[in-house]
């Protein structure tokens, strides 16, 4: 199955290249964006599996533009491609929904990569990025908290979530797991409802800032 992407950055020549890149790869472009607010109302009627998401996009940041595709399309998930690694630029996109962060001087054959592993609903960043994120998240972690009692999972759901938290497909789980894929949809829908959460990125954070991506 084809997979569909969505290309936003205001920069026409740079668009249309990736747009180029990509189609020549096999997949579906299905529309770009020059800035946020029109990426937001596109996506909305496309309804694509990625977005290639810019930061800097005039009035309408690409971080916000994030928020909303993500917020009004759960089956559609973010990669940002920007040119900046800084660590701000990194933790607002991922704060915002992003499932993963790829500079721009990634060859094309990483963006290729990246875009069917998001796709897949891996978490995908550039090399270094990843670390500094889920450093960032430890160090919320490990904040004093106001009181707060964590919803109670029961030891499958916990079992299903340390391997989100690990960046494992759905299929992956099941097999690893030896259950069926849809007992893992089932597993990771009651999670999300107890949490409070709304799809697999706020689940993988969740995770991470409870130490559930570590092993033992």
């Amino acid at each position: 199955m084809m997979l569909s992407v969505m290309i936003v950055d205001d920069h026409p020549i740079w668009r249309d290249g990736v747009a180029r890149d990509l189609a020549e790869h096999g997949f579906d472009v299905r529309a770009t964006a020059s800035d946020g607010d029109s990426a937001a109302r596109i996506a909305r009627a496309v309804r694509p599996d990625v977005v290639l998401m810019d930061l800097n996009l005039g009035s309408t940041s690409g971080v916000d533009a994030t928020r909303v595709i993500t917020g009004d399309l759960p089956d559609t998930r973010v990669l940002v491609l920007s040119a900046s690694g800084e660590h701000d630029d990194v933790l607002q996109a991922v704060k915002a929904g992003a499932s993963g962060y790829l500079v721009k001087s990634a060859s094309v054959a990483e963006l290729v990569d990246a875009v069917r592993r998001t796709a897949e609903g891996e978490v995908v960043f550039t090399a270094g990025l990843a670390g500094m994120v889920l450093g960032e998240y430890r160090r919320m972690a490990d904040a004093p908290s106001a009181g707060h009692v964590p919803p109670r999972l029961t030891e499958r759901e916990t079992d299903v979530l340390r391997l989100v938290a690990k960046g494992l497909t759905a299929k992956q789980i099941a097999d690893r797991l030896v259950i069926s894929h849809r007992t893992v949809e089932n597993h990771v829908q009651s999670t999300l409802r107890k949490l409070q959460l709304h799809n697999r990125v706020e689940l993988a954070r969740y995770a991470i800032e409870h130490g559930l991506d570590q092993d033992g």
